[in-house]
Order: structure tokens, then C-alpha cells, then sequence
């Protein structure tokens, strides 16, 4: 069989490819592996990366190919190994081929050479000439606390030369690979989107709000907060400053995702979240509000659990602040987008409820959706939402993962903010 037949044969391998859908789908990923200790997570990572679209091709320095055998990578994707350049330039050719180069973990070696312009190896020569090309090079730092402290300059060194640096989460001294999760979830909006949300500034609420009936029973709803906290980390990704209130979460976040954020704030009434909104609503350019907030909230608290042996309780309840409402008043420049979780027997009469609370509050835009559908509610990973902005656009988000919806919402959003927020 010809090298170049095998190349691009058959491989049990990439029946994954794919499996999970995404923005990767007919994208190569040139994968750099150096010798950091954390390299066998990289496994993990190629086989996320396919199973959300991308064809995986690693090179690996000589180092990493000590540590790990390169059979195992080339189990992993089905794709061959480059651990040495020869005679076939491998690194000019998977540069020109490949879509992005994402170098993960990689060492202080690595990156002072990616930095300093050289090409010694087969990672930072990939790098060099993927980066000539235009390519996007995405660099994963992992290392030990001391290295990162002098790695940290050298990474915004290639941050001004156009590079993207997913920084590691720093903890016991050591500057840690972040969850593969969050990697590929960063690789994918980087390389469908790049940074085109830099210099904006975010406001996400998320997640539902708790209204005390006694210190052992509360009014809530099923929200997880999957929703916003999807919509901060997508465009903290995307290179915007996001400041996130959020209520009691139930979803699963990989570890470490707070580090993306700039401000991270729990809360759980909705008196605190309008307080916590209040106070930073002004210094943004941008406001989603995709918590769940309690519409009603009791009268009276007790202060004492309520025995429940006195049979049927009778609860007054009252309206809680409407969150939105107040933010906009207060801070009228800004661009404002809501949600609309409604229980419609059509589609004809969601988009007629999100068009009145986009017109009672005076909002930018609504995100609508019927949690009467499958996939589409509460406690799914799943979403489907109709998108009404001022303009008079109607724009729909097909069914599919919240980080994909908050994608797409977030592309609509930027389009907002650039022309400017609605005159109020």
C-alpha cells in the first residue's frame, strides 16, 4: 500500500468522528504534543476533538515521543505520527492542510521557541509556518508553578504576535492542563469565530433564583444554568470580558471554568440578583439575562422550619422585581437581550410573547423558547429558541447543544452591539 493511500485510508479509529456535531465538522487539527508530563490528557483531547467534527493529525516533539509512544496517538486518531521532520517537510504540508494547529500541553521550551521565531523542533516548526500561513495556532500551556511564572510573559509576548494562549489553571504550584472539555471547547469557538468579541464587555445572569418559605423549603424552578453559563464561557472564549451573577447551579461545568471569567458572582434570591445586576450593569456594554428568576416570592419567611404536621398550608405570595426591567433603566445604553421561557401550543404564539416582552422592556433582542418541547426546556443539554431583535429581524436557532446555541446567539449579538443599542 502507498504512504500516501494509507494517509487517508480506513481506520476503525474515525467511525468517532463526528458522533457529538459541532463546528469542527470537515476541519483538520494539527495537534502539537510536547514533553510535559500532562501529554497522555492529549489522548483524551484528540478523540473530544473528533467526535465533535475534526480530523486529528499530532506531531510530537522528541521528547513527548519518549514519554508516549507515538502508536498510541496514531491509535487514537488513525492518522500517522510525526515525531521528526524529514525529507517530506510533514510541517509545511499539515500546515497547508490542516485548518488550525492547536499545541496542547505546551512546555516553557516550547513556547520560548514559538516566541523567539525559531523552528527546531517538529511542534514550534508546524507553529511557525501554520502562524505565516495565517493559520490559527492555539497554545495550551501546562508546567510546574515557577516556569509558568516566567512561560505567563512569554505567552502574552505571542498573544501581540497573533497567537492564541489558553491560560492553565494555576493551583498547588503548578500551572495545570484545564479539563478537555474546556480545550476543545475554546479550540472550536476560536476556530469557527476567532476573537471577534474583544473589547466587549458581558453581563450573564444564569442558572434559577430561591425564594425562602422557611430555612428548609424554597420556591425555584428546574433551571440548571446551563444556558448562561454556556453563553458567558462562549464569549470569554471569543475574547470578551464577561461578568457572570449566577443562582444556585446544578449543571455540570468542568473544573476550573470560573478561571475564563473576569467576575464570577453567586447568588440565590432574586433580590440578589437584581442588587448584583444593579451594581454592575452600567460598566458593560452588553446584558443577557438567561436566569430563571422567581416570579413570586412569599410574603412572610418563616424563620423556623414549618412543622409539617399541621396539614395544609396556605402561602401568600407577591411578585418579585423584574430584574430587566430595572436594568434597563438604569443603564440605557446598553445592549439588552432576554429570554422567554413560555408553554406555547405554536410557534405563531411564542413569537407573539417574545415580541411583547421585547417591546415591555424595551430590549435589544429576546431568545424565546417553548419548554414544552423536547429537548428544548429546563435541565436539558439541548436547546431550540426563535431570536426577535428590535430591528424587526425574526431568526431562528435550530435544536441543538446550548454551547452551539450560545454560539449562534452571541453571533446575532455582536451584530447588536456594533450598531449600537436601541434609542430608549
Amino acid at each position: 500500500m502507498e504512504a500516501g493511500e494509507w494517509l487517508w485510508g480506513y481506520h476503525p479509529s474515525r467511525e468517532i468522528v463526528g458522533e457529538y456535531g459541532g463546528d469542527l465538522s470537515g476541519r483538520c487539527i494539527a495537534l502539537g504534543v510536547t514533553g510535559s508530563v500532562a501529554l497522555y490528557r492529549s489522548i483524551d483531547l484528540a478523540r473530544l476533538l473528533m467526535r465533535m467534527g475534526a480530523r486529528v493529525r499530532v506531531v510530537m516533539t522528541p521528547a513527548a515521543a519518549e514519554m508516549v509512544s507515538p502508536a498510541v496517538f496514531e491509535w487514537a486518531t488513525g492518522e500517522p505520527v510525526v515525531s521528526r521532520l524529514t525529507g517530506l517537510v510533514e510541517h509545511v504540508t499539515l500546515a497547508k492542510v490542516c485548518d488550525a494547529v492547536l499545541i496542547a500541553p505546551a512546555t516553557l521550551d516550547i513556547i520560548a521557541e514559538i516566541a523567539g521565531f525559531r523552528a527546531s523542533k517538529p511542534v514550534s516548526a508546524l507553529a511557525q509556518e501554520a502562524a505565516g500561513l495565517g493559520k490559527p495556532v492555539l497554545i495550551v500551556p501546562a508546567m510546574h508553578g515557577g516556569m509558568w511564572k516566567r512561560a505567563s510573559k512569554l505567552a502574552d509576548e505571542l498573544e501581540k504576535q497573533g497567537f492564541h494562549v489558553l491560560r492553565p489553571i494555576v493551583e498547588e504550584e503548578r500551572a495545570k492542563y484545564p479539563p478537555v472539555e474546556l480545550i476543545a471547547w475554546w479550540a472550536e469557538a476560536i476556530i469557527s469565530r476567532g476573537r471577534d468579541l474583544e473589547g466587549l464587555r458581558f453581563l450573564v445572569t444564569a442558572g434559577p433564583t430561591r425564594e425562602h418559605i422557611d430555612p428548609v423549603r424554597v420556591i425555584t424552578n428546574p433551571s440548571t444554568g446551563l444556558m448562561g453559563v454556556s453563553i458567558a464561557l462562549e464569549a470569554a472564549f471569543r475574547g470578551a470580558r464577561v461578568k457572570l451573577v449566577h443562582g444556585p447551579l446544578s449543571v455540570y461545568v468542568p473544573e476550573g471554568w470560573r478561571n475564563y471569567l473576569e467576575e464570577v458572582v453567586g447568588v440565590e434570591t432574586a433580590e440578589e440578583m437584581m442588587e448584583s445586576v444593579l451594581a454592575r450593569v452600567g460598566s458593560v456594554d452588553v446584558a443577557i439575562y438567561a436566569a430563571a428568576v422567581s416570579d413570586y416570592q412569599p410574603v412572610e419567611t418563616s424563620r423556623v422550619k414549618i412543622p409539617s404536621r399541621k396539614g395544609e398550608l396556605t402561602l401568600r405570595l407577591k411578585p418579585t422585581p423584574k430584574i430587566v426591567a430595572r436594568a434597563v433603566e438604569a443603564a440605557p445604553g446598553v445592549v439588552h437581550v432576554g429570554f422567554a421561557a413560555e408553554t406555547t401550543s405554536s410557534l405563531e404564539e411564542l413569537v407573539k410573547k417574545a415580541r411583547e416582552k421585547l417591546e415591555e422592556y424595551m430590549l435589544d433582542a429576546v431568545a424565546a423558547n417553548n419548554v414544552l418541547e423536547p429537548g428544548a426546556g429546563f435541565a436539558s443539554e439541548t436547546n431550540h429558541v426563535i431570536v426577535l431583535t428590535w430591528r424587526g429581524e425574526k431568526l431562528e436557532i435550530p435544536h441543538m447543544h446550548k454551547r452551539l446555541v450560545a454560539r449562534r446567539l452571541l453571533d446575532i449579538v455582536a451584530r447588536l452591539a456594533r450598531s449600537g443599542a436601541r434609542p430608549r
